[in-house]
């Protein structure tokens, strides 16, 4: 038996790592996408399908699975969803058509959603001061980098390196291997329950307790991933357009900035109120979206580079916010039950967007599509922002 040596401060460190190499690894085969299409032939429409398989594989597993690391632990859940991703990740190595990446990007969606249900319950567990607001920050810093983090990699490695359907994976494979020799030494967080785990179809719940935070919480990352849906879908085409490049670096650059912009802007706004951070999160946002448009239309670099950063930063801290409220709101027998009802909201954020966006984009071109969908998107953040505001905690005032 493996002995398990990770104090908990490394076994913290550890499942943070897991959060940031699940969405790492979600943003690895994007700038492959158009080698892919070149090979193989196949349309925007079907590139659309093989992204909605990948999220809608996600969706799945947190519903079918929410909550079995509440029942089993989080260590057994952890090993087995890093295992699956290292599945996932030879497939992508071995693929030789269209259909392989379907097969690639299901198994993926489904041991990501399995991972990060049961890692983001597992870092309320091990922090060490039980600081829902650094647990939060950790979480939301970790998924953005993560996320930034992939497509520069891969964009690196396909653009300079040999064997470019190959060799991000090996990264990537790597990776996931010394995550997995981590997780097996990382002591259980949990006392497991006398049941088995259930992977049967569940209604999304939260406690009655949890459902004010929740929904501020829902509110922030509805805006804030709906933007990070867009740009997965067609930012590399619209990089690719205003720059007039096919290099794999331009049209990455893109994600990469809004993902990095998030992550900064959540460590510079990390201790702001929760209900501040979504509510000025989501104006930025908007903002940031309304200067993309505009560079869709006038295919200007600048704009889209000042579009991304700013709405980047709106994206990392409008997510920032309601994660942080809901952390602490979330009592410990129902970490991963609600943690997965919040990623489920997620990723509903993330693909409806981004799977409307990639059909629509062949009958209306792209600059219609991003002036309709990049509208929606910023109207959208501007009613969170409200929404936010009027959750405020309210001062009383004291009698004169």
């Amino acid at each position: 038996m493996t002995n398990r040596t990770l104090s908990p401060a490394a076994a913290y460190g550890l499942v943070a790592a897991v959060i940031g190499l699940a969405l790492f690894a979600s943003g690895t085969p994007s700038p492959l996408y158009t080698t892919y299409r070149e090979l193989w032939g196949f349309s925007p429409a079907v590139l659309t399908l093989v992204y909605a398989t990948y999220a809608f594989g996600v969706l799945a597993s947190l519903v079918l699975a929410g909550r079995v690391s509440d029942e089993v632990g989080r260590r057994p859940v952890l090993l087995t969803a890093l295992a699956t991703l290292m599945g996932a990740t030879v497939v992508f190595m071995l693929a030789d058509s269209v259909a392989w990446l379907f097969v690639a990007r299901g198994i993926q969606g489904l041991a990501t959603g399995l991972a990060l249900g049961a890692a983001s319950a597992a870092l309320l567990d091990l922090h060490p001061r039980r600081d829902a607001a650094g647990v939060g920050l950790t979480n939301g810093v970790v998924s953005a980098g993560g996320m930034g983090l992939g497509v520069l990699v891969s964009s690196a490695l396909v653009e300079l390196a040999p064997a470019p359907r190959v060799l991000p994976y090996v990264a990537l494979l790597v990776l996931f291997a010394i995550v997995f020799a981590g997780a097996l030494a990382m002591p259980e967080p949990v006392r497991r329950t006398a049941g088995r785990a259930r992977l049967t179809p569940q209604r999304p719940s939260v406690p009655p307790a949890v459902r004010r935070p929740f929904l501020l919480a829902a509110l922030g990352v509805v805006s804030s991933w709906s933007i990070g849906g867009l740009f997965l879908s067609l930012g590399p085409q619209l990089s690719a357009a205003v720059f007039h490049s096919t290099d794999h670096f331009v049209t990455g650059i893109g994600i990469f900035l809004l993902a990095g912009a998030g992550a900064v802007a959540q460590l510079l706004f990390g201790r702001a109120a929760p209900w501040l951070c979504a509510s000025l999160g989501s104006i930025a946002l908007s903002a940031g979206m309304v200067l993309i448009v505009l560079a869709a239309g006038a295919e200007s670099a600048a704009l889209y580079l000042a579009g991304a950063v700013v709405g980047g930063g709106g994206f990392g801290v409008a997510f920032l916010g309601g994660l942080r409220v809901l952390s602490a709101a979330i009592p410990p027998a129902h970490r991963a039950q609600v943690m997965s009802a919040f990623y489920i909201v997620a990723y509903g954020a993330i693909s409806l967007p981004a799977v409307a966006a990639g059909i629509a984009v062949t009958p209306l071109g792209l600059q219609s599509t991003f002036e309709i969908f990049g509208s929606v998107v910023a109207a959208l953040a501007l009613v969170v922002a409200i929404e936010a505001y009027r959750q405020r905690p309210q001062v009383a005032l004291s009698p004169a």
